[in-house]
C-alpha cells in the first residue's frame, strides 16, 4: 500500500472514522489493529519511540463495548442516543502522543540518553482531555532531545524520517506525530508546539497543523501563564492532520469547553467567511541577526496563497513590520533558560546531543537576575507584536524558508551553528509562540521535488476556528 495513499473505505479521514465508529460500520479493534499494522509495517520512518498495542487492545474492546451498548439504546445525532446519554466524542479514535508528554503507566523519555526513562504516574492533563474524549494511543512518537530542534534526530532511537522523501526530517519537535500521520500510521494526532513545533512538522509533511492560542487548551496552563523566569510560557497543545476538518474534531476535543464543538461547524460553513483583512508579509525578528534567505519555492506559496485569499473575498495588503532587532539573542536566552534546571552529572552531561549541551552550558552561565531580564524583553516583545499585528484580522507569513534538511544535516554541526541554521529554515514560527496567538500552518502546493511547501496565517486570540475555515479556504480553492 502506498504510504501517502488515503486509506480506504472507513480509515479514509478521521472524521469518516468516527462517524463510522458511532455508526457500528467499523469497531475500535479492527481500527487499532489496522494502525498498528500499518505502524509496523513502516517502523523504517522512526515515527513511533514506542507502541503500546496491548493497552490500546485493552482500551478498544472496552470501547466497542460502550459503542454497542449506545447503539442498542438508540443512536440519535451527534452521537447522543434516545435516552439522552452521549458518547465521548472520539471514542475509539486513535492518536499517539510525543516522548515529552506523560501518559500515564509509559515511560517518558524526553528523547535523552542522558536520564533513563521515567514511568509516568499519572496522564498530563491534555493527555487525560483526549483520553476522555474516547481516543485511544497506540505509543509515544520520536522527538529531539528535550524538544528542542525542528528536526526529530536524538541519541537513543532511529530519527524521524518525512515520508515524502525518507533521507529527510519531518521537522521537529512534533516530527514522529507528523510523519506518523502523514503516512497513516495514525488519522491524528496530538502536537505540542513552543517554537513552531506544531507548525513546522506539518510544513514539512504536508498536513495542517494548528497552534492554539495561549490558554486555547486548558491542559496547557494549570501551571499559569509565565515561567520560573517570569518569560511567557511558549507551549502550547495542538492538532495535526491531513484536513482542517480533522484537525478541527481534534481541536473541539482539546479546546475549553465553550469553544467545543465551534470549529468542525466553522470548517464546514468555511465558505460563509469573507471580507477579512489580511497583511502579506515576509518580515522575521530573525533577520537583524541571522541571513534570512526565503526559497523561491516558499515565495511562490506564499504569493499563491495570497492570491487565493483574495479571490475568495479576502483583502490583502503587503506589510513590513518593524521587530525589535535585538530578538533573536534575548528569544535565545530564554528558549534555553530551562536546561539549567536540569540537575545532570558530569557523565550525565556527557551523553547529551552536543547541541543540548552546548546550550545548557550557556544557560547555566546566566545569573538569576539576566535570565529574568530576557524573561521580561520577551514579555515585552509579545506585547508589541501584539498590538503589530493587531491592526488587521490576519497575518499571512511563508512557512519554511526552505525545503526540510537531509536527515544528519543540522545535527552533524557545531551547536551554535546547528541552532543558526534552524533559526534561518523557520524564521516565522517562534514569534507567534511569544505572542501567545494562534496560527495554522497549511499545505500550498509542492516543490520540483515532490516536497510540500505552505504558509503560516496568524489570528487574533481566540481565532482558531477563524483560522481553520481559512485553511479549508486555501485548500478547496
Amino acid at each position: 500500500m502506498d504510504p501517502l495513499a488515503p486509506s480506504p473505505g472507513p480509515f479514509d479521514s478521521a472524521v469518516a472514522l468516527r462517524d463510522a465508529l458511532q455508526r457500528g460500520e467499523v469497531s475500535a479493534v479492527e481500527t487499532a489493529e489496522f494502525y498498528l499494522e500499518r505502524i509496523d509495517k513502516r517502523a523504517d520512518l522512526g515515527a513511533f519511540i514506542s507502541v503500546t498495542a496491548d493497552e490500546a487492545l485493552v482500551e478498544a474492546r472496552a470501547a466497542d463495548v460502550r459503542l454497542s451498548a449506545h447503539r442498542a439504546a438508540g443512536l440519535g445525532a451527534a452521537g447522543t442516543n434516545a435516552a439522552g446519554d452521549t458518547l465521548p466524542p472520539l471514542l475509539g479514535m486513535p492518536i499517539a502522543h510525543k516522548d515529552i508528554v506523560d501518559v500515564g503507566g509509559t515511560k517518558t523519555s524526553f528523547g535523552t540518553a542522558a536520564m533513563p526513562p521515567q514511568l509516568a504516574a499519572a496522564d498530563h492533563p491534555v493527555v487525560a482531555g483526549l483520553r476522555a474524549a474516547g481516543t485511544i494511543s497506540l505509543g509515544k512518537t520520536q522527538v529531539p532531545e528535550f524538544g528542542l530542534n525542528c528536526y526529530s534526530e536524538n541519541l537513543i532511537a532511529p530519527p524521524a524520517r518525512n515520508p515524502h522523501d525518507p533521507e529527510r526530517t519531518p521537522g521537529g519537535s512534533s516530527g514522529g506525530s507528523a510523519a506518523a500521520v502523514a503516512a497513516g500510521l495514525l488519522p491524528v494526532a496530538p502536537g505540542t508546539d513552543g517554537g513552531g513545533s506544531i507548525r513546522i512538522p506539518a510544513l514539512a509533511c504536508g498536513l495542517v497543523g494548528l497552534k492554539p492560542g495561549l490558554g486555547a487548551v486548558p491542559g496547557d496552563v494549570t501551571k499559569g501563564y509565565e515561567d520560573v523566569f517570569g518569560a511567557p510560557i511558549l507551549t502550547v497543545s495542538g492538532p495535526l492532520a491531513r484536513t482542517p476538518l480533522d484537525a478541527a474534531i481534534l481541536m473541539d476535543a482539546m479546546a475549553a469547553e465553550p469553544a467545543r464543538g465551534s470549529h468542525e461547524l466553522a470548517v464546514l460553513r468555511a465558505s460563509e467567511v469573507s471580507g477579512l483583512t489580511v497583511a502579506a508579509s515576509t518580515s522575521s525578528p530573525f533577520a537583524s541577526a541571522l541571513e534570512i534567505e526565503v526559497s523561491g519555492d516558499a515565495l511562490r506559496a506564499f504569493e499563491d496563497a495570497a492570491a487565493r485569499l483574495e479571490a475568495v473575498g479576502h483583502s490583502v495588503d503587503r506589510a513590513g513590520f518593524a521587530y525589535d532587532p535585538e530578538y533573536f539573542d534575548f528569544f535565545t536566552e530564554s528558549w534555553i533558560a530551562s536546561l539549567s534546571l536540569i540537575e545532570l552529572s558530569p557523565d550525565q552531561v556527557e551523553l547529551l546531543a552536543p547541541i543540548t549541551r552546548e546550550m545548557r552550558e550557556r544557560a547555566l552561565s546566566r545569573s538569576l537576575p539576566q535570565h529574568k531580564e530576557s524573561a521580561a524583553r520577551l514579555r515585552g516583545f509579545g506585547r508589541e507584536a501584539r498590538d503589530l499585528w493587531g491592526q488587521t484580522d490576519i497575518v499571512l507569513t511563508p512557512g519554511l524558508a526552505m525545503a526540510p534538511p537531509r536527515i544528519g544535516e543540522f545535527s552533524s554541526l557545531p551547536g551554535s551553528e546547528d541552532y543558526a541554521r534552524q533559526c534561518q529554515l523557520t524564521p516565522f514560527t517562534s514569534m507567534v509562540n511569544v505572542a501567545g496567538l494562534p496560527a495554522i500552518a497549511v499545505p500550498i502546493t509542492v516543490d520540483g521535488a515532490g516536497l510540500p511547501v505552505g504558509v503560516q496565517l496568524i489570528g487574533r486570540q481566540g481565532s482558531e476556528a477563524q483560522l481553520l475555515a481559512l485553511a479549508e479556504q486555501l485548500i478547496a480553492f
